[in-house]
């Protein structure tokens, strides 16, 4: 029998056991779904719409090779990657995503692009978001009327050596063969004052350059803060920069439906728009955001969406052709 008073110190054992038991039960539950993702890839209004009870992964893909990073993409429930990385994942990491009942409200344009992936990649890559490169000039009213029809502007006299341009060689190589010239690889990158990926619109800023091209979803924010800026989207059309989405764990389908279909909200579809960020979703709402005619355009034109093209995954010989072409214009 139990006595009926206990001293302090047995009080005390019995509240450092409860507290343990407490601590194992905190534990045990499920851990937080988790998502891996570049930071610098996505804008503010996408990240928003990640679920906050979600843990939010950093990763790079410029080193993807790193352990730290596998074990990050390996640890999480889903990835997110733009189409550039594509060739940096291992796919059979990754359990199949065309069979969630989601791929039948994707549209034409990402059915037609998921259809230039092998079978074993398209059967886990999910469309989440199309990104539309942009031009931007800056104090050169002049030029906005020649970009809003075509990139022979690039060409022009008047910006030899002030032209930002990515650190791409396939989106160069794209751009120039829309020109109306001979040579004009080698001409366009005559045009250059440098090529970068991470601070292109901090040099078009505070440098002599005139024109970047760059992300719409990288830009944004500039456009707010610096009246020197203009946004042109030529109607010859634009590279477009794919992302998608890959799933570790086929536990958590529910949450990541209930997470993609929250996307589709009007209000979460006009943010994400205005941030440069196109869902690639089959619905009327979405699909008018890729027909505006408005000026000063605040988009592409449904014209220029047109005319934009995407990049599939290169093959070997593909890159090795692309290299040596790339190297040839170098030339004298």
């Amino acid at each position: 029998m139990f006595s009926k008073f206990v001293s302090r110190r047995e009080f005390l054992n019995c509240g450092k056991l409860s507290l343990l038991f407490l601590l194992n039960s905190c534990s045990s539950t499920p851990n937080k779904v988790k998502i891996a993702f570049q930071n610098s890839f996505y804008p503010k209004s996408f990240k928003d719409t990640i679920p906050k009870d979600w843990k939010q992964e950093k990763i790079n893909f410029k080193s993807i090779q790193q352990q730290k990073n596998r074990n990050t993409i390996f640890d999480s429930d889903f990835t997110l990657i733009n189409d550039g990385w594509v060739n940096s994942i291992d796919f059979a990491k990754f359990e199949k995503i065309i069979d969630y009942p989601l791929i039948e409200n994707l549209d034409k344009r990402s059915k037609d692009f998921l259809g230039s992936f092998n079978q074993l990649q398209r059967s886990k890559l999910f469309p989440i978001g199309v990104v539309p490169f942009t031009i931007i000039i800056k104090n050169n009213k002049e030029l906005i009327n020649s970009a809003r029809t075509s990139w022979d502007f690039l060409l022009s006299k008047k910006l030899t050596g002030k032209i930002i341009f990515p650190q791409s060689p396939r989106i160069i190589l794209s751009i120039a063969q829309r020109i109306n010239s001979s040579n004009s690889l080698k001409k366009l990158k005559s045009q250059a004052m440098l090529f970068d990926d991470k601070n292109m619109l901090n040099w078009l800023i505070n440098s002599d350059a005139c024109v970047a091209i760059v992300p719409y979803s990288l830009c944004s924010k500039y456009l707010k803060i610096d009246p020197r800026l203009s946004l042109v989207f030529p109607s010859q059309g634009v590279p477009l920069m794919w992302h998608f989405l890959l799933s570790r764990s086929n536990l958590n389908n529910a949450i990541l439906i209930k997470w993609i279909k929250s996307l589709e909200n009007k209000l979460t579809v006009d943010k994400l728009v205005s941030q440069g960020w196109y869902l690639p979703f089959s619905s009327d709402y979405l699909q008018s955001k890729y027909k505006t005619e408005m000026f000063p355009i605040s988009g592409p034109s449904e014209k220029c969406w047109e005319n934009s093209w995407s990049f599939p995954v290169l093959t070997n010989e593909q890159k090795v052709n692309l290299k040596n072409f790339w190297n040839e214009s170098l030339t004298p």
